[in-house]
């Protein structure tokens, strides 16, 4: 396990890693650098993905953003998309990765444009499972669910109500998160961010991939960030969960290919 401090305040990101070859300069042999989305844990969603024989000899880290997994949860910090981005940003510093792969589910997709937007130097390309790419998501959308209790509500039992009401799979890592941590999250997702990150997403130099699940219907704007450069790839047979549903077209888009 790694970790480096992230908020000047000695509160510690921590991620752990796949030796390989990869870790500055982009091109074929990148790192690939892991990113959960709201509730989760880097490895328990990407482990199997970075096992797969397409991805064979890459270095591959595995990151809890702050508030989730194995990384601190100050009550003092923001929890914003551009603080998990600056987050994110110090744990790649510090272990020498630039250029890198980064893949990123949901909340951590959109986390991880921001970061190729605020420090391009440190992402090559990105692989984005189903990302947040739009501020105010539905009222259905899991954040706004949890946004829509007050701070001090959700505390206090709004979590164990969220924890029953997404079932058993998410509730697995999500009761491992600081409930403070994952309402402000939340709410930083549902705020979103200026520029949008669909519009970071579409001016970023960087390779770009989006994967949608077919079970989640049309992706909104597909047309426009294909436009733009954006590759956008379906997952057949797949839901949300890209990487539990078709880990093989995941590993595939990270490997730069096509299954």
């Amino acid at each position: 396990m790694y970790e480096a401090e992230f908020d000047g305040r000695g509160s510690r990101i921590r991620w752990t890693e796949v030796a390989g070859s990869g870790g500055g300069g982009g091109g074929e042999r990148a790192a690939s650098v892991y990113v959960h989305g709201l509730g989760a844990m880097s490895a328990v969603y990407h482990a199997h993905v970075a096992a797969h024989p397409a991805l064979s000899g890459r270095r591959s880290l595995f990151v809890d953003l702050p508030g989730h997994g194995i990384s601190d949860r100050p009550a003092g910090f923001g929890y914003t998309l551009e603080d998990h981005a600056d987050a994110l940003a110090a744990a790649l510093d510090a272990a020498g990765v630039h250029g890198a792969r980064v893949v990123g589910h949901s909340m951590g997709g959109a986390v991880s444009v921001v970061l190729a937007h605020r420090r391009p130097d440190l992402v090559s390309g990105l692989v984005l499972t189903e990302a947040n790419l739009d501020p105010a998501p539905s009222r259905a959308a899991a954040s706004s669910s949890i946004a829509a209790y007050s701070e001090e509500e959700f505390v206090r039992g709004g979590f164990a109500e969220v924890l029953g009401r997404f079932g058993p799979t998410w509730a697995a890592t999500m009761r491992l998160a600081d409930p403070l941590a994952l309402h402000r999250s939340a709410t930083g997702l549902v705020r979103g961010t200026a520029p949008t990150v669909r519009r970071m997403l579409m001016e970023s130099p960087a390779e770009r991939s989006f994967l949608q699940g077919t079970l989640s219907g049309e992706l909104p704007g597909a047309a426009e960030l294909m436009a733009s450069g954006v590759r956008v790839i379906q997952a057949p047979g797949a839901g949300h969960n890209v990487m539990f549903d078709r880990p093989d077209v995941l590993a595939a888009a990270v490997a730069g290919g096509t299954v």
